[in-house]
């Protein structure tokens, strides 16, 4: 990858600088605009690119690893924080519609791709298959307003699709190994290598990579939060912790040869596990009265804690997480701005008007339907299950893959599958921040009307 630029560092620096502002004072009337703060990103890089400014552009190619490793961190900060605010156990009921979305109607949606993309385009398997498996992912990153904000949020949608986010960046990666070992099956034939990818990247590296990541946050997760309560250290660096943890799932996974992007994800998954280990053995005294829920520890937090509350080992852990998610959604939303605005400047050079036609069937017709079908036993309403289908935003993971396959060999990742990748981001960028705000003001009405009727229903009736 090549980034060029006209302007010095001192002028882009004022540039951020004006413009992190604006979008600091106009985020409340953001808000209430039917438009994502990723679009207005978009619309920047559109504006610095080469098709209006010139003052940028980014062209892609093999070499330069800076790109994949930028949008590698990115995801990374994102899955474990993504992970961090699922608060329900992996065996709870809400995770059903995770483990079918980042399952059977991901690879729906890969199947339906690379055959459009072999039959319809005219790529090669290989290079349909990649393409299918580039956009598999959905989005950690740009999914921020259709996700879980806040751990005590238990509303099936935002689970499914933060979990279906956290998960499938590391389910799709399999099948991004498997179009690049299918492109040199083509030119050197080795046995058994289907056998093998079936065994080694598919099986053992998801469950590997899940394994170890959700033990390591358990039990590193725990000591802290012991460690922090015994000595009541109040200048204690938990971002420092949380750095910690994301390192060392990530190494981990890397050195049993697991998905690494699992073993983040199930690193935040196992971090809040150890939260809610600590507040249902060591319960905040304010919220131990038997039949109440506990509220997430964070929420125990005020922005001053002193060195007397750290006793509680339900405050230390809320320490822990708090600082750690408020580092981690300061980063993700740099990288956002940083990353998306970079896709704005790269679709000056590489739109392709084909990429409606595979957003069309992508976005329109295979995941919602896949979505409504193989959702349809699980505890989700049509309407649920229809906003889950619509929700599935592409973005900084298919980034990644499509420079992860630049760097590792992909001689059939030429202009025409980048053109593909990044027009299919920016739709979706556009498609979906466009219809986030008024689809969820309707399904929020719809939730408040269907409680205050249940609310009548129960309600006692006394006589005169």
């Amino acid at each position: 990858m090549q980034l060029s630029t006209s302007l010095g560092f001192a002028h882009w620096l004022a540039l951020a600088g004006v413009l992190l502002l604006l979008l600091s004072l106009s985020s409340a009337y953001v808000q209430r605009m039917p438009i994502s703060s990723s679009s207005l990103y978009l619309g920047l890089g559109l504006l610095l690119g080469p098709r209006v400014l010139g003052w940028m552009e980014l062209r892609f190619g093999p070499g330069g690893p800076w790109f994949e490793r930028l949008t590698e961190v990115a995801i990374i900060v994102a899955l474990f924080i993504s992970g961090l605010k699922l608060r329900l156990p992996p065996k709870h009921e809400a995770w059903r519609p995770v483990y079918r979305l980042a399952g059977p109607v991901m690879l729906v949606c890969i199947g339906s791709i690379a055959w459009f993309g072999h039959a319809a385009l005219g790529l090669s398997w290989p290079a349909s298959l990649l393409l299918g498996a580039v956009l598999a992912p959905t989005d950690p990153v740009l999914a921020g307003a259709v996700s879980v904000s806040d751990a005590s949020d238990r509303d099936r949608v935002k689970y499914a699709l933060s979990g279906e986010a956290g998960l499938n960046d590391g389910t799709a990666f399999p099948f991004v190994v498997l179009a690049l070992a299918w492109q040199r099956q083509e030119t050197e034939s080795t046995p058994h290598w289907l056998l093998q990818w079936a065994a080694v990247e598919l099986l053992w590296a998801v469950v590997a990579g899940l394994a170890v990541g959700y033990g390591l946050g358990r039990i590193l997760g725990r000591w802290a939060i012991s460690e922090r309560s015994k000595q009541r250290d109040t200048e204690a660096p938990s971002d420092f912790a949380a750095l910690s943890l994301i390192a060392l799932a990530y190494t981990a996974g890397e050195l049993i040869h697991a998905w690494s992007f699992l073993a983040v994800f199930a690193a935040g998954v196992g971090l809040r596990s150890a939260e809610v280990g600590t507040v249902r053995s060591s319960p905040h005294p304010e919220h131990a009265q038997r039949g109440k829920r506990h509220p997430p520890a964070e929420h125990l937090v005020s922005a001053r804690v002193e060195a007397e509350e750290l006793q509680a080992p339900a405050v230390a852990a809320g320490v822990l997480v708090a600082e750690t998610m408020s580092f981690g959604s300061t980063v993700e939303r740099i990288l956002e701005v940083v990353l998306v605005t970079l896709v704005g400047v790269a679709v000056g050079s590489y739109w392709d008007a084909r990429a409606l036609l595979v957003a069309l069937l992508l976005f329109c017709v295979v995941r919602p339907l896949a979505t409504y079908l193989l959702l349809a036993r699980t505890k989700t309403s049509p309407l649920q299950r229809l906003l889950v289908g619509w929700f599935g935003i592409r973005g900084i993971g298919s980034l990644y893959y499509l420079a992860y396959a630049q760097n590792h060999g992909g001689q059939d990742v030429g202009a025409e599958l980048t053109g593909l990748t990044i027009s299919v981001i920016a739709l979706s960028i556009l498609v979906h921040g466009s219809s986030a705000t008024p689809l969820l003001s309707f399904y929020e009405r719809r939730k408040r009307a269907r409680a205050s009727r249940q609310a009548l229903v129960r309600a006692p009736v006394t006589s005169a």
